[in-house]
């Protein structure tokens, strides 16, 4: 509930309680999700997985709802989140924390519950390692933050792995290096053309502490090492050479719109089209990578390739 100008009591809209729960981010988290738990090796029953994905997508939710309840001052300082629920006034900050704590608690029980205690041990670390690790501790203090904090978005297909299998392998291991080495060029991408929104507020973002220069060698180099554990699936037997061949492209793609990026030492005069374009195919790249697993691993079950 939140007050108007003339002190009447509002409902907050329930279209604001979905906004805190970072539809686009959690599409992303519930995919990488359900390829983990597709390309795991076993079996499990349709209602038991779809009861793993939804605890994922609500506990991703829950956690993103706690972010914006302990960031709504930054994000009032932002031009590209000053339109979030908290900072617009359209919701009070103990609704925002309830509700994130309540999706956060109750996904983790009913996964534990009905799919197993590991899986839903896995997800309240990841909700933890979002709300509190990255949110509160990281992100205010350190350039690094993005780094050590891309953990928190790689946990998808691990738990997703674990709900079919109930044990956590090399495989859904190297699924969680992928999207944590993936992460921060993909990010800083992104910072990099809204740098001004971070100094604004005063986030130690790579750009505002370490400079445009700094950042755009990391971004290089973090695509360097992302390429062979994009590849690594294959050499440890998880997957064949539809998943190698589709990996390498996306891989070789993904080099040649970093390298621009990376490689730039002058003021940009382009509106950050590079980076720009890196960004968005940083989003591809991880659903096609996935995608492409989850293909593979099919036709191998049929037993059509391999």
């Amino acid at each position: 509930m939140i007050t108007n100008n003339h002190g009447l009591i509002l409902p907050t809209h329930w279209r604001d309680f979905l906004s805190l729960t970072k539809p686009r981010v959690m599409t992303l988290v519930v995919f990488t999700g359900i390829c983990g738990l597709l390309a795991a090796p076993g079996t499990i029953h349709p209602f038991i997985a779809f009861v793993a994905i939804l605890c994922i997508a609500v506990g991703a939710g829950g956690a993103a709802a706690l972010n914006q309840w302990y960031e709504a001052e930054i994000d009032a300082g932002m031009k590209r989140t000053a339109q979030r629920p908290l900072p617009a006034g359209r919701m009070d900050q103990a609704s925002a924390r309830d509700f994130g704590i309540i999706l956060s608690a109750g996904s983790v029980m009913v996964m534990g519950l009905g799919v197993g205690w590991l899986a839903a041990v896995l997800l309240a670390v990841s909700i933890v390692y979002y709300a509190v690790v990255y949110t509160i501790w990281l992100k205010p203090r350190t350039p690094q933050n993005i780094v050590v904090g891309g953990g928190a978005g790689a946990f998808p297909p691990l738990i997703g792995w674990v709900a079919v299998t109930g044990d956590v392998t090399l495989m859904p291991l190297v699924l969680f290096a992928i999207i944590f080495l993936w992460t921060p060029p993909h990010f800083w991408a992104l910072a990099l053309f809204v740098k001004s929104d971070y100094a604004n507020v005063g986030i130690p973002m790579m750009p505002v502490v370490a400079g445009e220069m700094a950042t755009r060698r990391q971004i290089l180099a973090y695509t360097v090492i992302l390429t062979p554990m994009a590849l690594m699936p294959w050499f440890i037997g998880g997957a064949g050479l539809i998943y190698l061949s589709g990996a390498a492209v996306l891989s070789l793609l993904f080099f040649a719109l970093a390298l621009p990026v990376g490689l730039r030492t002058s003021s940009p005069e382009d509106g950050m089209r590079p980076e720009k374009r890196l960004f968005a195919f940083s989003i591809v790249y991880l659903f096609a990578l996935f995608g492409i697993l989850v293909l593979d691993r099919l036709i191998a079950y049929h037993g059509v390739l391999r």
